[in-house]
């Protein structure tokens, strides 16, 4: 089995804290979107993982991909890298990983998080994860016909079609034949909406008979701006709540912690309370303060603040009276 994660995008929606690393490296209860994604689908395969194919940016850096490649040793894979260098859509960006397309293989978009009660049954020829939404426009969406199969797809339709969305999770029995028919788009220069879809090769392959059935999850979570993923991290602490959350080396003093809250190595916490829903990273401190619902990263000083449903970037640091944040790496405030 073979997982392919392509996250080359810049994660303009996450900014300021995408500016210095890409998105898929923002952390959620104190590990990295990407490790979360990668562990979970691992989980769920039932199978051991042989690869796990990242496709980046060549602007992301070597500190970057040594990361992606630990992540994929601590599962007992081999972690590879392929470069996607121009944004042409998402059967350019999963072709630009060809050389992984062989076999039984997961694609994960790294922007969306899961959870799930299953085990990956790979008998089927394919399955497209799915969740119901609201409003389904902004998603590619899928019709389930009577005997449960998926009748068609379509790629953000402007008016109402289905509310089955695409999570962008997807498992083929045969990568290679995914990769033929990707090649053929490329080919062919057969777009939607200016770019290389991947729905538009998943219907090719449906006409030719290949049957996809649809995967469900209990949950699913986005990770596209500040307040998705800070309403990620807290439902990945509910998750994870019985689990050891706080590093032996965090140090709490004349405070309250209101569980579940994550607390990296060597945070401090001074005169404060901090929970429900707060992820410290390593090396942070927060000092007579109140911290709610939020993602404060490493090296990150808090004082004299009441803050909730915020992120604070790596080495950056808050003083004053604050509420709703979004402050990334590197950066003082001061009241």
């Amino acid at each position: 089995m073979k997982i392919i994660v392509p996250m080359a995008g810049l994660g303009k929606r996450m900014r300021p804290h995408t500016l210095t690393v890409p998105k898929p490296l923002v952390p959620i209860a104190g590990k990295p979107i990407v490790r979360r994604l990668v562990e979970d689908i691992v989980k769920v395969c039932g199978e051991p993982v042989d690869e796990v194919a990242y496709i980046i940016a060549p602007s992301f850096g070597k500190a970057v991909e040594d990361n992606l490649k630990a992540i994929a040793a601590a599962q007992g894979a081999v972690g590879t890298i392929h470069y996607q260098e121009e944004a042409l859509g998402t059967a350019h960006a999963i072709l630009c990983a060809q050389s992984a397309l062989d076999g039984k293989v997961v694609v994960a978009f790294a922007d969306t998080l899961f959870k799930a009660d299953f085990t990956l049954d790979t008998s089927h020829e394919g399955i497209i994860w799915v969740n119901q939404v609201e409003d389904p426009r902004p998603f590619g969406v899928v019709k389930i016909a009577a005997d449960g199969h998926i009748s068609d797809f379509y790629e953000k339709p402007p008016e109402f079609i289905s509310d089955l969305a695409i999570i962008g999770i997807y498992y083929f029995r045969d990568g290679a034949y995914l990769k033929k028919e990707l090649q053929y788009l490329l080919d062919n220069d057969i777009r939607d909406k200016g770019e290389y879809q991947l729905t538009n090769a998943l219907e090719n392959m449906k006409s030719k008979g290949t049957r996809f059935y649809p995967g469900t999850v209990t949950e699913w979570l986005d990770c596209g701006n500040k307040d998705a993923t800070v309403y990620t991290n807290q439902r990945y602490l509910e998750f994870i709540r019985g689990s050891e959350l706080r590093a032996k080396s965090a140090r709490i003093v004349n405070s309250t912690i209101i569980e579940p809250c994550y607390l990296g190595e060597n945070v401090v916490i001074e005169n404060s309370v901090v929970g429900p829903h707060v992820s410290v990273g390593d090396n942070s401190s927060i000092t007579n303060s109140v911290v709610s619902n939020s993602i404060v990263q490493t090296n990150a000083r808090v004082e004299q603040v009441v803050m909730t449903n915020s992120m604070l970037g790596n080495f950056a640091g808050i003083a004053g009276q604050a509420a709703d944040l979004s402050v990334g790496d590197y950066n003082q405030i001061k009241a």
